[in-house]
């Protein structure tokens, strides 16, 4: 099974130029709004919303800003690589310069927190961020972010 079989080929952003947080969920909001058909406002305040209740930088650069929404019918993930770190109030103060948006049906209940900690667990894959920062491809990065796990 691919690590992130809800991230689609379209929702990778390779080198997206923001100059802040505010800015970053804005960019995310909107792409996410041209795949989803969803409203650009109703993800952007879900999101802020979110971010209200503590920054959703899990530290080492790397953010994952979430938020349930209803007639969302599946679970969304977009990636993004930001060209310039930003400031995002990161657990560990660090700037941020890897963003994954994951967005939930309103019902999703757990469903939304087993996506949320599956993100986590791959993105702190060891290799994986340096290979993430390393490409400017968006095919590349879809490759990176949906390859099989390793065989152990």
């Amino acid at each position: 099974m691919p690590l992130l079989d809800f991230l689609d080929p379209q929702a990778v952003l390779p080198a997206l130029r923001v100059n802040g947080k505010k800015q970053a969920l804005q960019e995310l909001a909107s792409q996410a709004a041209r795949l989803t058909g969803l409203p650009e406002t109703a993800i952007y305040e879900a999101l802020l919303q979110r971010e209200r209740l503590g920054s959703t930088g899990i530290g080492e650069g790397i953010a994952i800003p979430h938020g349930k929404l209803p007639g969302l019918t599946r679970i969304f993930g977009l990636v993004a690589r930001l060209d310039k770190p930003v400031n995002f109030e990161a657990l560990d103060s660090q700037p941020v310069d890897v963003l994954f948006l994951l967005l939930a049906p309103e019902g999703a209940g757990a469903d939304h927190l087993k996506a949320l900690a599956r993100v986590a667990r791959v993105l702190r894959e060891p290799g994986l961020i340096e290979r993430v920062r390393a490409t400017r491809d968006a095919a590349a990065l879809y490759a990176i972010m949906t390859e099989l796990p390793k065989a152990a």
